[in-house]
């Protein structure tokens, strides 16, 4: 699981390298809501994001106030979803679902900017890869 996730949380995309406490699998649908433990269904998630996403499925989102699906990294890319604000500090949803799943899973709380800050400083955050509202806008 590690390997495929690239050692990233596959929601806020964290890396595990950097953190004290080691990453969970995260069962993408719940197993009270029939999801399995099979790879098909586990995302490598970090404690923050698997507790706040818990069992839920679905979420609001904040610009149209619709209940949509959370992310789910089994069936969606990161990329399509999310992106870094232009100071890499917070991630952007850019669909109906990146947007609920950033609300939803607290992706932009204080303490997490703090340690983005500090790993920014040291060259080691955003992952490699991953867009930027500043690198969308000069692809325009």
């Amino acid at each position: 699981m590690r390997e495929r996730a690239a050692g990233l949380c596959e929601y806020c995309h964290a890396d595990e390298r950097w953190q004290y406490v080691r990453f969970t699998l995260d069962h993408v649908r719940a197993r009270a809501a029939g999801g399995g433990d099979t790879p098909a269904n586990l995302a490598l998630s970090c404690f923050h994001c698997n507790r706040h996403k818990s069992d839920h499925a679905s979420g609001v989102d904040p610009a149209s106030g619709a209940a949509v699906s959370l992310f789910d990294p089994r069936a969606q890319r990161w990329a399509e979803h999310f992106r870094w604000s232009a100071d890499r500090l917070r991630v952007e949803g850019v669909t109906p679902v990146g947007r609920a799943t950033v609300v939803a899973l607290r992706m932009n709380r204080e303490r997490v900017l703090a340690v983005r800050g500090a790993d920014l400083s040291v060259g080691r955050h955003p992952p490699p890869g991953d867009p930027v509202a500043d690198d969308a806008r000069e692809a325009d």
